[in-house]
């Protein structure tokens, strides 16, 4: 790692801080802890006004003015402290850097649930350095609890109170035996196309579960809530940092051919379960509209 991309920032006045109890260590984890914070803070607060909505891919892909203005509020208390790194984000937050890290941002994942009220929406921030995620912070502030991983080191759920637990992924015998969650594209064709992968799935597995938000989705893997997971049409923001929670926390995670996650297919299982579970998915054609 580079020297500009090692150096730890000064915390902003009055900004969160890290638990004390949390065992995990990266000169970028309190910076992406305080802005994840204080996005999940922002939309909280707003969630209950007058939401302005509008469409972006299609008409069911919704995005309110909490989206834009958590997303901005992530670029400014990054780039106040790391003006140099390079940005990517959900709501057109793409900026180039010279540090060698990136910070990969979904300031509201989850929207259609937050329109509705709903809890499983999360703030998702992650920090690749020259390429490969090294942090990952998903903040549910509705259930005051934010799963934090660091490579290498392992993952960890904090709750509202300040308590920190570790995350024990559950440990099915077979692919009968597993709850899934999974999620939706917006377009018609790719809907139709995930109904049918779905279709011969769900008569393998125990049964299917819907949160509406990837990120929270593959941190519930990582908490034994569920036991795998997997989606088609994921972008970098949805999946990089709630990805490494689910990698810390010991399960196997991958993509099309057990390659690395991507747009094309994104899943979740247990270590002895995931040839099983990708062979599945192929099968089903998961990976495919």
């Amino acid at each position: 790692m580079s020297a500009g991309a090692a150096g730890a920032s000064e915390p902003t006045a009055g900004a969160p801080t890290l638990p004390s109890g949390l065992d995990l260590e990266h000169p970028l984890l309190p910076l992406a802890w305080r802005a994840a914070a204080a996005a999940g803070a922002l939309l909280l607060a707003g969630r209950h006004g007058r939401l302005e909505v509008s469409t972006k891919s299609t008409r069911t892909d919704v995005v309110t003015q909490m989206d834009t203005a958590a997303e901005t509020l992530l670029v400014q208390a990054i780039r106040a402290e790391r003006p140099e790194d390079a940005i990517l984000g959900e709501e057109g937050a793409d900026r180039s850097g010279t540090t060698g890290v990136r910070w990969v941002l979904d300031p509201l994942d989850g929207t259609v649930n937050y329109l509705y009220g709903l809890p499983g929406w999360a703030v998702s921030v992650a920090v690749e350095v020259e390429g490969v995620v090294e942090v990952g912070v998903v903040a549910v502030p509705v259930l005051a609890e934010t799963f934090v991983a660091v490579r290498g080191q392992g993952a960890r759920r904090v709750e509202g109170s300040g308590r920190v637990g570790p995350l024990v992924p559950t440990e099915p015998e077979e692919l009968g035996q597993c709850l899934v969650a999974t999620g939706f594209g917006y377009a018609r064709e790719r809907r139709a196309a995930q109904a049918r992968a779905l279709a011969m799935v769900l008569p393998e597995v125990r049964d299917i579960r819907r949160a509406g938000a990837a990120a929270v989705d593959l941190c519930w893997v990582a908490a034994g809530l569920v036991d795998c997971y997997y989606e088609r049409g994921l972008n970098r923001w949805d999946y990089a940092a709630g990805a490494l929670v689910a990698a810390e926390a010991g399960l196997s995670v991958g993509g099309p051919g057990g390659g690395e996650p991507s747009t094309e297919l994104t899943w979740v299982a247990p270590a002895h379960l995931a040839q099983a579970w990708l062979a599945l998915l192929t099968e089903a054609g998961a990976d495919r509209d």
